[in-house]
């Protein structure tokens, strides 16, 4: 039974209609394929003619049907073409065609037939916005095709043409998936930056919902991996503690123990500054570190305000960070098999030197350059290229003296600055001074009242 809108259509044709495609289907069934076609396309011109969107429709449903069931496949795509282009065809019509031809695809015998109904449908949908959603979905399978013969470029220039975002007919589900998709892609061919532009789309809100945490792992451990390509580890923390607040993460104790062990690793790493501080403290106060002992004594060593010297961090964690145990296994992050792994256990080195260096400027105002790299087992110059990076990241303000070999930690003022702050303090001083002689003053004229009272009496 075909539904219609009244309102939309001048004449109803549809009487008989069934009778006549059980006619030509038999026809079809029977060989006589080009037969059935032409009694099809004369109903098909009728039903257009009259407006008649739902009658259209199912004559063009049955029109590829037929093609498809006898696998004529040229003819399939000659008809599709072709009734896409009929002067004032219905676009209901035409939608309805193409959700059934898209049901083919998969089905298709060989690999060249599929590319070729694929394009076919590709053309035809073109530019048309009530199709727009088979499109995306025709376009993401031909992607797939080009990714599994390796060629990712064109895999992946054929899903940047798509803006989904923009899709009003398309599931948001949907939608991120096709993004993140595009996402895999640039990161496959190394677009760093288009990429970075791509992730822009997708709200972290959207992951607030507990039905899509599938998708809010895909989309921040691709996010890791982009922040990977610029070593960027203070967001790779983030990302990583946005997974491990997921709770099919927290329902697995390996899985968030192994998360929580990369956050303390990329915690450690991250350059040294106020927000790195407030994230590895607020790591700190994770009560499930008490787990994973080894990571939260190395952890501590970057909050303390005490000097951490390198041979003492290789003896106390090496073997944990890179070879790792039964009950802590290790992350994989410090492999020193691969060039990644040794880059960051570099990095680990040299963040040891900086909190070092943070330290002593905490405690000194001014130190010897050879006492400084004693104390950080560093030659002078390698001393002097660690605090100017500190001082350039601004982590630390420093100056060095080199005809006297000192460095100062404390910030110099101008002369205005420092008369300014003597006479501020001078006044605080002489308000203290009247306040205190108020006071005894004060007591002893009570104590001479009371002296006073005793006599009288």
């Amino acid at each position: 039974q075909v539904t219609r809108n009244p309102a939309t259509m001048e004449v109803d044709i549809s009487q008989n209609m069934d009778e006549k495609l059980s006619e030509c289907e038999k026809l079809a069934t029977e060989g006589k394929l080009n037969e059935a076609l032409e009694i099809l396309y004369i109903l098909e011109k009728q039903a257009r003619t009259a407006c008649d969107a739902p009658t259209t429709g199912l004559i063009l449903v049955t029109i590829v049907k037929l093609c498809f069931r006898v696998s004529e496949w040229d003819t399939l795509n000659e008809n599709i073409v072709l009734l896409t282009k009929r002067r004032g065809q219905l676009k209901q019509a035409v939608a309805k065609m193409v959700q059934e031809t898209c049901t083919y695809v998969d089905q298709a015998p060989t690999k060249a037939i599929k590319l070729k109904l694929i394009e076919v449908l590709r053309q035809v949908t073109d530019g048309k916005i009530y199709v727009e959603v088979e499109r995306a979905r025709l376009t993401r399978i031909l992607s797939a095709m080009k990714e599994k013969e390796g060629n990712i470029d064109e895999a992946a220039k054929l899903l940047q043409e798509l803006q989904v975002e923009t899709y009003g007919s398309m599931e948001k589900r949907e939608k991120v998936e096709f993004i993140l998709e595009q996402m895999r892609l640039c990161l496959a061919r190394k677009d760093y930056i288009r990429t970075q532009i791509i992730s822009k789309k997708i709200s972290p809100k959207f992951f607030i919902n507990n039905e899509v945490q599938d998708l809010k792992l895909k989309f921040y451990e691709l996010s890791i991996c982009l922040s990977e390509a610029d070593s960027s580890y203070d967001k790779i923390c983030q990302y990583y503690s946005e997974i491990y607040n997921t709770p099919v993460i927290r329902e697995s104790e390996n899985r968030w123990k192994e998360i929580l062990r990369k956050m303390v690793i990329y915690g450690v790493l991250t350059p040294s500054n106020q927000d790195q501080k407030k994230m590895i403290l607020r790591i700190s106060e994770d009560k499930n570190l008490e787990m994973i002992p080894n990571y939260k004594e190395l952890l501590e060593c970057f909050i303390s305000q005490e000097i951490v010297l390198w041979n003492s961090i290789i003896s106390r964690f090496q073997d944990a960070i890179l070879k790792g145990c039964k009950e802590s296994p290790s992350t994989g992050l410090f492999d020193d098999t691969n060039a990644e792994g040794q880059k960051r256990w570099a990095r680990l080195k040299e963040r040891v030197v900086e909190h070092n260096i943070c330290v002593i400027a905490n405690y000194y105002t001014s130190i010897k350059l050879t006492r400084l790299a004693e104390l950080l087992h560093l030659t002078v110059a390698e001393t002097e290229e660690f605090i100017s990076n500190l001082v350039v990241s601004k982590t630390i303000f420093a100056r060095i003296d080199r005809p006297t070999g000192i460095v100062n930690f404390i910030k110099s003022c101008e002369p205005d600055v420092k008369l300014n702050d003597w006479s501020k303090k001078t006044r605080n001083l002489m308000g203290l001074i009247s306040k205190t002689t108020y006071m005894i003053t004060r007591e002893e004229m009570l104590k001479a009242k009371g002296n006073n009272l005793m006599l009288s009496d």
